[in-house]
């Protein structure tokens, strides 16, 4: 008896964070016009995907006191943007990045709930939390959590939402809801109606130790990187071991790691296509900031083609500032020095080496059975596709690599649903009034 092969899941990130989009290709767009939101959704609609997906970002990022105009400067608010996708899609899932930390769970709550109904079972949260006072230093409280209590916050806000979305029964009637503990104490009443999905797909981004119970406790979908077929398999059965403590199946979580790739003819083609697109994306000025992001220090006098310097980083350095340090400063510093000593990498080389997403690089047939093994062989439930340009990156998967997705079985060829919930295999929660 022959098993039917294990299906893959597919999203869409909107690019235009960090260097992973090459802005100085001439086909590269706005990412503020809604005409390239527009664009990439009906490109992932059209190829079948859960969800089009966008990241958050509550204050430019600066460089040495500057704002670093090599990143996005200028991002519109998720949540609208989504609210107007809804309307020019149909089944495609609506998922915006949101921080837990600079908002509350009622007005949260309220405005998923609107994306959910007018979408008709269409949004998604991806949960993120900050201690960054100098991102909080454009709200009132400042970023005063260490990093263990944004988790104990972001999970009461998640459990919070999850209380004012069923204080209506199922049958439309409103009640008064009441929540008091660590972080929030709030009464009243719900403005929304339960949302058509019951709740929205809450999204958890994240790799640490906290960021993975997270996840099993409270979230649907993890989004998160990993750079080889084992580190994606070690990572897979880790979180997907954590969720019996909270009585949930291995299914009820889905990991989908955030990917890039690049198509060619051949494979030899892709190959030489992707290094000439990591050149772009790590461009001198983009070296030099990832090696000044872990050092902590003005690097100006090196050059990005010469050798890492021999001094040791500055651990609580804040010369780049709205960034996600990578880990411990020295220990970063010394892997970088070992994998470049080993190879014979300049700082530029090292940083392209050592900061590579996990990648698919070949032809279309060759990307289709590599996604496919990796479902297989327990290193992810599906994808998140980050392309290197906005909005026409994702065409060309769409319309070669889908096809033999498809041919192979372990794809749809039309939604057979009309939810986000229903595209994730993810059942509706249980009302708990």
């Amino acid at each position: 008896m022959t098993t039917a092969p294990k299906q893959l899941h597919l999203a869409a990130h909107f690019p235009g964070v960090n260097n992973t989009t090459v802005w100085a290709d001439p086909r590269s767009g706005s990412q503020i016009d809604f005409s390239s939101f527009e664009h990439l959704a009906r490109t992932a609609e059209r190829g079948l995907f859960d969800f089009f997906f966008l990241a958050e970002g509550l204050r430019l990022r600066e460089h040495n006191g500057l704002i670093h105009d090599l990143d996005v400067v200028g991002r519109p608010e998720s949540l609208t943007v989504l609210n107007a996708l809804a309307a020019v899609t149909d089944r495609l899932g609506l998922a915006a990045t949101v921080n837990s930390t600079f908002n509350e769970p009622f007005e949260l709550a309220r405005r998923l709930a609107t994306l959910d109904h007018l979408s008709e079972g269409r949004a998604g949260w991806n949960v993120v939390t900050s201690s960054d006072a100098f991102t909080g230093e454009n709200f009132r409280r400042g970023g005063y959590l260490d990093r263990a209590e944004r988790y104990t916050r972001a999970a009461e806000f998640v459990a919070t939402a999850r209380e004012l979305w069923d204080s209506w029964t199922p049958d439309g009637t409103p009640r008064p809801f009441a929540h008091h503990g660590e972080h929030f104490s709030i009464e009243g009443e719900f403005t929304l109606p339960r949302p058509p999905q019951g709740h929205p797909v809450v999204i958890q981004a994240g790799d640490s130790p906290e960021g993975r119970e997270f996840a099993a406790s409270a979230a649907d979908v993890i989004f998160t990187r990993h750079g080889t077929l084992e580190a994606g398999r070690a990572f897979y059965a880790d979180v997907k071991g954590r969720l019996a403590k909270y009585d949930r199946g291995p299914d009820e979580l889905k990991i989908m790691p955030g990917v890039g790739f690049v198509l060619g003819d051949t494979d030899a083609e892709a190959r030489e296509k992707a290094a000439v697109i990591r050149l772009q994306q790590v461009s001198p000025q983009n070296a030099m900031l990832a090696l000044e992001q872990v050092w902590g220090r003005d690097l100006s006098s090196y050059d990005p083609d010469g050798p890492l310097p021999e001094i040791d980083p500055v651990p609580d350095s804040e010369l780049v500032q709205g960034r996600v340090r990578l880990g411990d400063p020295l220990a970063v510093a010394a892997r970088w020095r070992a994998l470049s000593r080993q190879k014979g990498l300049s700082i530029r080389q090292t940083v392209i080496e050592a900061t590579t997403r996990q990648s698919f690089v070949g032809s279309p047939g060759t990307v289709a059975a590599e996604l496919a093994g990796f479902v297989a062989a327990g290193a992810a439930d599906g994808f998140i596709l980050v392309p290197h340009l906005t909005p026409g990156g994702l065409d060309d998967f769409v319309g070669r690599v889908v096809p033999l997705l498809q041919e192979r079985g372990v794809f749809r060829s039309a939604y057979t649903g009309s939810t986000l919930r229903s595209h994730l295999g993810l059942a509706e929660p249980v009302w708990k009034g």
